[in-house]
């Protein structure tokens, strides 16, 4: 069976996009929640990155010649902006530490 004819594989992908989908455009009211909404978004984003890490994985180990590709086509795209998709990951947790960071030192 092919990477992408997996109906798991299918799945997660699809969650895995509405869920980013739906945290960025909650994301530009971040400024207006209170101290338990920026706190449960932060979470929810952390959540989201750690499966998107593990999905990411899938491909990468996977033998399947697509699956290779996409991995390879995501590493060019990133590098055209001088990132890895390991630089993307250490990017996204400074950030979101940063929140964390700004979330704590409010009274």
């Amino acid at each position: 069976m092919a990477f992408f004819d997996s109906e798991i594989v299918q799945d997660e992908a699809k969650r895995l996009f509405l869920d980013y989908q739906q945290l960025m455009q909650l994301g530009g009211d971040y400024g207006k929640f209170d101290r338990e909404g920026k706190k449960l978004y932060i979470e929810r984003m952390e959540e989201m990155m750690d499966r998107y890490r593990v999905f990411m994985k899938r491909f990468e180990l996977s033998e399947d010649f697509q699956a290779k590709l996409t991995v390879e086509q995501l590493r060019t795209q990133l590098g055209q902006f001088g990132l890895t998709p390991e630089t993307m990951f250490a990017q996204m947790e400074q950030t979101l530490q940063r929140m964390r960071g700004q979330l704590e030192a409010q009274p």
